[in-house]
């Protein structure tokens, strides 16, 4: 079996009513559809702020996608860990020698329902280059990319284009940036090229 587990809560429609609250009380609104697939890999940018976090797990609420998330396991301590687990929450050891990779894979496989959100640049600091690993995760499961915004500009986030990994990484690459250039930040400053290291490998 799968390491990634956590006790995610149910979509439910009170659910979907806070999420609703929240992004009404906080001034957000939400663009795009949930794509039709039971399993599907999320990429949310530009990830610039710990702020980023509330107004994307409102929006999951509110559009009742049942979404896993993984984050560095300082995140899971006392006394706010329990909740970061029932919002779907899977912590991870970075310094770990298991292969994430792999663990996505196999959840995906062994799971009729599985949604996977993951902010591939990996950091909130400016970096030019994009951990690769959500579109190896994607291509070896078998499943699409979807495309997560949240833009401070026009205070929308939202689902943007999904997209099928050609096994081309480069010229997804391409499709993604164009997508994403249009995409405001709250710290622009911190925005990278969003392009992936020449040596990227599926780790």
């Amino acid at each position: 079996m799968s390491m990634l587990t956590s006790p995610r809560l149910r979509t439910t429609r009170l659910l979907q009513w806070i999420g609703k609250c929240y992004l009404k009380l906080f001034g957000w609104k939400v663009e795009g559809d949930v794509p039709p697939d039971r399993k599907f890999v999320a990429i949310a940018a530009h990830h610039t702020s710990n702020w980023d976090f509330p107004p994307l797990i409102a929006m999951s609420l509110y559009l009742r996608i049942p979404a896993y998330w993984l984050g560095k396991r300082a995140l899971f301590r006392a006394p706010l860990g329990w909740l970061m687990r029932c919002l779907g929450g899977i912590p991870i050891d970075r310094e770990s020698g298991h292969n994430l990779v792999d663990q996505v894979v196999q959840a995906f496989n062994e799971r009729e329902d599985f949604v996977l959100g993951l902010t591939p640049e990996g950091t909130r600091g400016r970096t030019d280059h994009w951990k690769t690993g959500f579109y190896y995760m994607a291509q070896r499961a078998g499943v699409r990319i979807q495309l997560v915004f949240i833009d401070y500009e026009r205070r929308v986030c939202g689902m943007g284009p999904i997209l099928a990994p050609s096994g081309d990484l480069e010229a997804d690459m391409i499709k993604i940036r164009e997508f994403y250039r249009h995409v405001e930040p709250k710290f622009p400053n911190k925005r990278g090229r969003m392009s992936v290291a020449p040596d990227s490998k599926s780790s």
